[in-house]
C-alpha cells in the first residue's frame, strides 16, 4: 500500500503552526534570559569559600542536572500545586522548569568558566591589592566569559529543543499545535515532517553560529 503525501494541512493551518512556534522562542528566550542568571548567580556561589553557600547551591544544581526535564516538568505542574496548595498554570510551571533547568546547566558552565582560569591571574590581582570580588569582577571574569561563550550558545539551541516537552503539559507551543491539528486532518507524517523543517530552519543557524564561536576563539588562543 503506497502512501499518498498531502502537504495541504500545513498551508491551511500554517497561521496555527506558526503561532506554535512563536511560542516555542518565546519559552527559549525567556528561559535562556532568566536561566542565565541563575546560572551566573550560582556559579559564582558554587566557588564560595562558605559551605553555608555552596551546599545548598550545589544540591540544586545536581538536582535539576540529574533529573529528567520531563519528571521537572510533569512534577511542577501536578505536584507543586499539590503539595503548596496554589493553582499553578501550564505555562507557568513550563516556564520555572525550564528556567531552573537550564540555569543548573548555566551554573556549571560559569563555575567551569571562571575555575579554568589560571591561578596566576588571582596571584597577580591580589598583589595587586585587589579584593577577592574585585579581583572575580574585574579580572577573572572578563576573561572566563570568553571561554563560555561556545558551551553556553550549545546549551542555549539544546533549551529551544526541550521545548518540545512543553506539549506534555498543554502549553500550545510549535509540537502541540501540530498534534491538535493532526488531531483534524490526520496526517500526522506530513505534520511533524513540516515541525522537524521547522525546527531545523531556527537551530541549523544557531549551531552554525557556535561552530564559528569556538574556531574564531580556537584561533585566538
Amino acid at each position: 500500500m503506497t502512501y499518498e503525501w498531502n502537504f495541504h494541512a500545513l498551508i491551511q493551518y500554517r497561521s496555527l503552526l506558526l503561532q506554535g512556534l512563536g511560542v516555542t522562542l518565546g519559552y527559549t528566550v525567556g528561559t535562556v534570559a532568566v536561566g542565565m542568571l541563575i546560572g551566573l548567580l550560582t556559579g559564582i556561589a558554587c566557588i564560595s569559600r562558605h559551605r553555608a553557600i555552596t551546599i545548598p547551591v550545589t544540591a540544586y544544581v545536581e538536582a535539576f542536572r540529574c533529573t529528567p526535564l520531563l519528571v521537572q516538568l510533569i512534577w511542577f505542574y501536578y505536584a507543586m500545586p499539590v503539595l503548596l496548595n496554589i493553582n499553578m498554570p501550564a505555562y507557568m510551571a513550563g516556564f520555572i522548569a525550564l528556567t531552573l533547568y537550564v540555569g543548573s546547566f548555566y551554573s556549571e558552565i560559569f563555575r567551569a568558566g571562571v575555575v579554568s582560569i589560571e591561578r596566576s591571574q588571582w596571584d597577580a590581582a591580589r598583589a595587586l591589592g585587589m579584593t577577592r570580588n574585585k579581583c572575580l569582577r574585574r579580572v577573572i571574569l572578563p576573561q572566563a566569559f570568553r571561554r563560555m561563550i561556545p558551551p553556553f550558545i550549545s546549551q542555549s539551541v539544546i533549551q529551544l529543543k526541550n521545548t518540545s516537552l512543553l506539549s506534555v503539559i498543554a502549553v500550545g507551543d510549535l509540537l502541540y499545535e501540530a498534534s491538535a491539528v493532526t488531531s483534524i486532518t490526520y496526517r500526522p507524517l506530513e505534520l511533524y515532517s513540516g515541525v522537524a523543517v521547522l525546527y531545523f530552519l531556527v537551530l541549523y543557524p544557531l549551531t552554525l553560529v557556535a561552530a564559528g564561536l569556538e574556531r574564531r576563539l580556537a584561533r585566538a588562543d
